[in-house]
């Protein structure tokens, strides 16, 4: 059975355009199923599905002369003489592939989708004579509205945030909230979602984290020291929502601060970890200033640390948010801070297991002296004020 994503009807909407459409994020997240569905939606049989992981299709792309590449796709039934559609899966497996795919967006009438497994390989791989001819969307694990949809549950929640504080009701919490804890502690992998059996979850956890080690780690990086870089993944899960000290990380691992920089780099783009920096008037401090890190996906994060439920309840507030926009942190040199400020908007956000009124004042003390006009607490616990969201309804 096929689950709609919310990136879905962006994806619909680039079946006409002329673009090539890349898919990325990081493995198990949905990709191959979701560019299928595309596949299916277009009505012409002058299209093809190839999947790169396949060496034996890799033999399409292994062409002096990529116009000969035609040659190959007809056993497929693909024509060169009318619009073709080329689907390429997985193209991080043969880099070569990118220069034939610009050569015959740049010669034919063809119109490609490709997934990678990291923005890494995008950005790293592809050339950059693909500027202005690709566009390129990012697929995350499911966010819980996309988890209500695959629990086949009815619920709509409001659509804006002034909305989800002045629309919410307890009624609906109780009904959600046993889905929202089951969406905590095992995250929203679709596969890991699909599965009822609690100890299958935690094993298919298990084999996500290792898929990601052994095929994104190994063959995209060029590490020399692989258990350093698990070890560091393990300290970075048990500092989720923290401030990130990169002098004590390189000490504990004992590793030069260069590599550390270089292993959240790679982490970063291959989606196993998030740094959010913090907001400042002062463009300089901004871009200088401490990072803090957020795993992927709660699930990986609550079966490979122990962490509290407050801070998987940030660290799931955080994968929520950043659907909408660019998220930040704020923070004053007295040490008062706010969780989370979404931006062009420029919305600030507390995130709480159990909000109450006090949160709720020097929330708006603190937004009030960065000139921030809308603010709220998001709450994990029902609490009936204006001034706050529940964490289930983001």
């Amino acid at each position: 059975m096929y689950f709609p994503r919310l990136i879905q009807k962006h994806l619909e909407n680039q079946i006409n355009s002329k673009e090539i459409v890349v898919l990325t994020g990081m493995r198990r997240t949905g990709k191959t199923t979701l560019m299928r569905y595309l596949y299916e939606q277009i009505n012409t049989k002058n299209k093809v599905y190839l999947d790169l992981d396949n060496i034996i299709e890799q033999k399409i792309f292994e062409e002096q002369d990529f116009n000969n590449i035609w040659f190959n796709l007809k056993p497929f039934g693909i024509k060169s003489s009318e619009k073709s559609f080329i689907f390429i899966d997985e193209i991080q497996a043969m880099p070569s592939a990118v220069k034939a795919v610009k050569y015959l967006y740049d010669h034919y009438n063809v119109k490609f989708f490709i997934t990678g497994s990291s923005s890494f390989y995008i950005k790293n791989v592809f050339p950059e004579s693909l500027a202005g001819r690709k566009v390129i969307f990012e697929l995350f694990p499911l966010t819980f509205r996309e988890f209500l949809i695959f629990k086949n549950s009815d619920y709509k929640a409001p659509l804006s945030f002034r909305q989800m504080a002045d629309q919410k009701n307890f009624i609906a919490y109780e009904k959600l909230k046993k889905y929202f804890d089951e969406y905590l502690h095992f995250g929203g992998f679709p596969q890991i979602v699909l599965e009822e059996d609690e100890e299958q979850k935690k094993l298919q956890i298990k084999d996500i984290f290792q898929s990601y080690f052994e095929k994104d780690v190994q063959k995209l990086a060029d590490f020399r020291n692989l258990n350093i870089f698990r070890d560091m993944i393990l300290l970075l899960m048990q500092r989720a929502g923290s401030k990130l000290d990169i002098t004590k990380l390189a000490s504990e691992l004992r590793i030069s601060r260069d590599t550390v920089y270089s292993y959240l780099n790679f982490l970063e783009a291959t989606y196993f970890i998030s740094l959010i920096s913090p907001f400042s008037r002062n463009v300089d401090r901004e871009v200088s200033g401490t990072k803090k890190v957020y795993v992927c996906d709660t699930g990986i994060l609550n079966n490979f640390a122990r962490v509290s439920d407050g801070v998987l309840i940030e660290n799931a507030v955080y994968n929520l948010l950043r659907i909408y926009g660019q998220v930040k942190y704020y923070q004053k040199r007295g040490g008062s801070e706010i969780d989370f400020i979404l931006f062009p908007e420029k919305i600030a956000f507390e995130v709480k297991m159990n909000g109450n009124e006090n949160d709720i004042k020097k929330l708006k003390r603190l937004a009030d002296n960065l000139d921030i006009k809308e603010h709220y607490v998001v709450s994990y616990r029902y609490l009936n004020n204006p001034e706050v969201i529940l964490a289930q309804d983001l």
